[in-house]
């Protein structure tokens, strides 16, 4: 029986979260495989698009995807957003925001969600200037996984999302891991 392998990387922003270029248009995106050299059984356990960053696990193992994919995991999410974060937008993203998920509305499950105050934790990326506006940081945290699914939540509260980084994911967590860094994991 093959060896089974486990990891948690950061995926850099402007990354997909994939190894082979399976679509043509994608020829000049950048992929996971530019950074790793890594088993060809891996794959990533679930996604962060090409403009979000942060915790992505990584295996060879199907029935541990298929465990982190098809449970209720937490994930949680820092959130940078366009604009100032209220206590009555915490509510609403608590109690759940209508978005269109396959160009049906869908109303999003119930979730965690805060203010954060105290960004030191996260990578400073370059994001826009002060000029453009007041920024403020959430923390989301949900059990489902939509398509751009936070995005489209932030959104339609009139906050688009500037930044995205995913620190945990059921009990493993980005911690202070640096862009592109990778970890092996035990399961």
């Amino acid at each position: 029986m093959e060896r089974q392998h486990y990891y948690k990387i950061y995926k850099p922003y402007g990354y997909l979260s994939q190894f082979i270029n399976h679509q043509n248009k994608r020829r000049n995106k950048k992929l996971l495989s530019e950074l790793y050299d890594l088993p060809d059984s891996i794959m990533a356990v679930g996604r962060l698009d090409e403009k979000s960053e942060g915790l992505l696990l990584l295996t060879s193992d199907g029935k541990f995807s298929n465990l982190i994919t098809s449970s209720n995991f937490e994930k949680e999410y820092h959130v940078m957003v366009d604009g100032i974060i209220t206590p009555q937008i915490i509510e609403e993203l608590k109690t759940g925001i209508e978005i269109s998920v396959n160009g049906k509305p869908y109303k999003t499950k119930a979730c965690k969600a805060k203010i954060l105050k105290d960004t030191s934790h996260i990578f400073n990326r370059y994001v826009r200037d002060e000029r453009h506006g007041e920024t403020s940081w959430l923390s989301i945290i949900l059990t489902e996984g939509k398509f751009r699914q936070v995005r489209k939540m932030t959104a339609k509260l009139g906050l688009p999302t500037l930044r995205l980084v995913r620190v945990r994911i059921g009990d493993y967590k980005l911690d202070s891991m640096k862009p592109g860094e990778i970890l092996t994991i035990s399961y």
